[in-house]
């Protein structure tokens, strides 16, 4: 078996945090760590660095990719047809005279104010094309006409500062987004939520766009046995390329069970959003199950069985990389090293 798992966010960003890293035992990965082949490549976000896993760049059309991998019913719209923004509701603030935004995720917001926000967009906007909610945190823009936008994935760009937006200055898009601003200031759903001290959905963050690409992954790709997975851009990566689609497995031992011989993806988002809404004892929370979940089985199975395994950590210090083979676990004389010690190298 070839396993490669893509971890986000491995490292809290800050290794002085008391909270994320006192005493923060991990022997199972700590132990890995030391004894795999380390690589390291500028950061990219998270998104781009699971495209990367099918032969995508970051100029990837991660809008109808990502709504190929969501739950919609026989009767919803056809990612394959059009094309597609992520169109994600969010909310911007000034603070110290910047512009910080939250998504959706960083505050409560029901289906129901979701879905009325939309109706409303699309009776305003039909002309600049058809917004569908996925979730509450998760909605999409199919465009009468294709319109670059090139901004960042949302996961590199929430809870931080912007220094520029979802859309170049001047150009058609932006005038589009300052018209929908206009137009969610005054909406009734939002004049409630303020009402009630709530955050209002005062932006769209336009991201990914593209059509579809036809046919399956480019060719040299990886050709996954299965990916495991559960976020909606990694199962929709997984099915536009042709791969099996499982979900995430609660740990390793429920994998080995069940997973053929091959190339495997195991997609473990569980830090992500601790570090997209500066939760660090969540974040720490999360790691030490990780752990105990993966880490420390792998450390059991690394050697006793025929197994390749690749780490792939997309963090603010890089794209880091590690690689094990069994021969990893005879290399005794290597001690592990606190996981806080590895986040004060990587930040200097």
């Amino acid at each position: 078996m070839r396993l490669t798992l893509l971890v986000p966010e491995l490292f809290w960003p800050e290794p002085a945090d008391q909270t994320a890293y006192s005493a923060l035992a991990l022997p199972g990965l700590e132990w890995l760590l030391a004894r795999g082949k380390p690589g390291r490549t500028p950061a990219r976000p998270a998104e781009t660095a699971l495209a990367a896993g099918f032969g995508l760049d970051e100029a990837a059309p991660f809008g109808p990719l990502r709504l190929l991998g969501e739950s919609f019913t026989a009767y919803g719209p056809n990612p394959r047809e059009g094309h597609w923004l992520c169109a994600d509701p969010v909310h911007l603030r000034f603070h110290h005279e910047r512009i910080v935004l939250a998504d959706a995720g960083a505050f409560d917001l029901s289906d129901d104010e979701a879905h009325a926000l939309a109706i409303g967009l699309n009776r305003e906007f039909a002309d600049i094309g058809e917004f569908h909610v996925a979730t509450a945190r998760r909605w999409y823009l199919r465009l009468e006409q294709p319109l670059a936008a090139e901004a960042r994935p949302l996961s590199a760009v929430a809870g931080r500062s912007l220094d520029r937006g979802a859309a170049a200055p001047g150009s058609k898009l932006q005038k589009w987004l300052n018209e929908i601003q206009m137009f969610l200031h005054g909406h009734p759903v939002n004049a409630r939520r303020e009402a009630a001290g709530q955050p209002a959905v005062n932006s769209l963050w336009l991201w990914g766009s593209g059509a579809l690409p036809g046919g399956a992954a480019p060719p040299g790709g990886p050709a996954f046995a299965a990916v495991w997975a559960d976020a909606p851009l990694a199962r929709g990566l997984a099915r536009w390329a042709g791969a099996p689609l499982e979900a995430a497995p609660a740990g390793l031992e429920e994998l080995l069970r069940t997973a053929p011989r091959g190339d495997h993806l195991v997609v473990l988002d569980a830090l992500l959003p601790p570090v997209l809404y500066e939760d660090a004892a969540g974040w720490r929370a999360a790691v030490q199950r990780l752990d105990a979940d993966w880490f420390v089985p792998l450390r059991r199975h690394l050697g006793r069985n025929p197994m390749a395994l690749t780490l792939v950590a997309p963090t603010v210090f890089g794209l880091l990389t590690w690689q094990w083979t069994g021969a990893g676990r005879w290399k005794f004389w290597l001690s592990s090293r606190p996981l806080t010690d590895l986040a004060r190298e990587l930040a200097a």
